[in-house]
């Protein structure tokens, strides 16, 4: 072979025109044992010399000639093409594959919080309802005990995330959305964190934050341990499903957003704090309470056949039933999940209230209020 034919003129440096030999004596062999020259590796800024790569390709009369124009453009395709961002069909939105997050863990997620600076979140939090008068005297007299000394800062940690709103910059609050829409919809990348993609998984618009009022980023928190708990993902993708019915559909996450106010509510009413003394703890007793009463909605609204025009007064019921009896609904919770552990078909929603161990198809162990009952 010519070893001077794809020397670049005089003047070019020593360095690119090693290159260049090498790249013309590498070769590869097709089908019919000729050899090929590796045109792919020759470098873009080569292909100016035309005349060379015409004596390159006419060294061997078997081969047919190679065009300049169709090699130059072909090795441009080639390049776009390894350069170019890959595009998410779910979410409409353009990014790189290395980009791709890790899940997040609900503890890793509170960990951040607990470290993070939240001295003005805390400012704005009210622990307990304000009593007064009469209602302050049968309070003390026939209410709740109050929440035990150790266990009031964990209570004010989750008041003051309750007063947290979405920061897109902050990249913990981003894998958090991430893991969410990841759980809930199979994907294995990442979307934009915001867009109409998320109005598919029930949020009212393409921001998740402007839902976020009245619980703010502890709503989010309570998706994150619904989707990220093994024994309460099943129940997640049960819900989820049930939010898509074509009859009975609702808007999931922004009915999640609803029931942590609930648990907000119950909270700082101090309607739990004889659980969370008896557990020494509060931030499990707030989630467990939480997936219970995402539990008893959902076996309400497939029971009962409900539908988005019902949805106030389900929730209305739901608070009034979380003040009430907590401690029922977390039983029920533990029961349905225990079940379905031993081969419970998770989606039977429909026997929920046969899980208490009562074989009476009307059964009321379970306590399952509807509108008509609380009337």
């Amino acid at each position: 072979m010519n070893e001077g034919a794809c020397y670049p003129p005089k003047g070019e440096e020593r360095g690119e025109e090693q290159v260049m030999r090498i790249s013309v004596e590498s070769s590869l062999i097709d089908e019919n044992g000729s050899f090929l020259p590796d045109i792919r590796c020759v470098p873009i800024s080569a292909l100016k010399y035309q005349m060379d790569l015409q004596d390159l390709t006419e060294e061997d009369s078997s081969l047919e000639p190679v065009a300049a124009d169709d090699s130059l453009e072909m090795l441009r395709a080639e390049e776009e093409w390894e350069a170019v961002e890959s595009i998410r069909p779910e979410s409409g939105s353009w990014e790189r594959p290395e980009r791709t997050g890790q899940l997040i863990s609900f503890n890793e997620a509170l960990q951040y919080f607990q470290s993070a600076d939240l001295s003005i979140c805390r400012k704005k939090i009210q622990s307990t309802v304000p009593r007064r008068g009469l209602s302050a005297f049968f309070h003390c007299l026939f209410g709740p005990p109050q929440l035990r000394d150790g266990l009031q800062e964990e209570r004010d940690l989750i008041l003051a995330i309750a007063q947290c709103s979405l920061d897109h910059k902050d990249p913990v609050h981003g894998r958090v959305l991430q893991t969410i829409y990841k759980k809930l919809t199979g994907s294995r990348f990442d979307c934009a964190l915001s867009g109409t993609h998320w109005e598919e998984l029930g949020f009212q618009g393409s921001n998740p934050g402007t839902d976020l009022r009245g619980a703010g980023f502890l709503a989010l928190l309570h998706l994150l341990y619904l989707v990220m708990d093994s024994q309460t993902l099943l129940l997640a993708h049960e819900i989820f499903r049930l939010s898509q019915h074509h009859i009975q559909h609702f808007p999931f996450c922004v009915m999640s957003v609803n029931i942590t106010q609930i648990v907000i509510h119950a909270l700082r009413e101090e309607c739990l704090s004889k659980e969370c003394n008896r557990q020494h703890t509060v931030f499990p007793v707030v989630n467990s309470l939480y997936a219970a009463i995402f539990l008893h909605l959902a076996y309400i609204w497939k029971t009962q056949q409900k539908t988005i025009l019902d949805s106030s007064f389900v929730l209305k019921d739901l608070e009034i039933l979380a003040k009430r009896n907590p401690k029922q609904l977390l039983r029920n919770l533990d029961t349905y999940l225990t079940k379905r552990i031993k081969g419970l078909s998770p989606g039977m929603l429909s026997r929920t209230q046969n899980i208490s161990g009562s074989h009476d198809p009307h059964s009321k162990t379970l306590n399952f209020t509807g509108i008509c009952d609380l009337h």
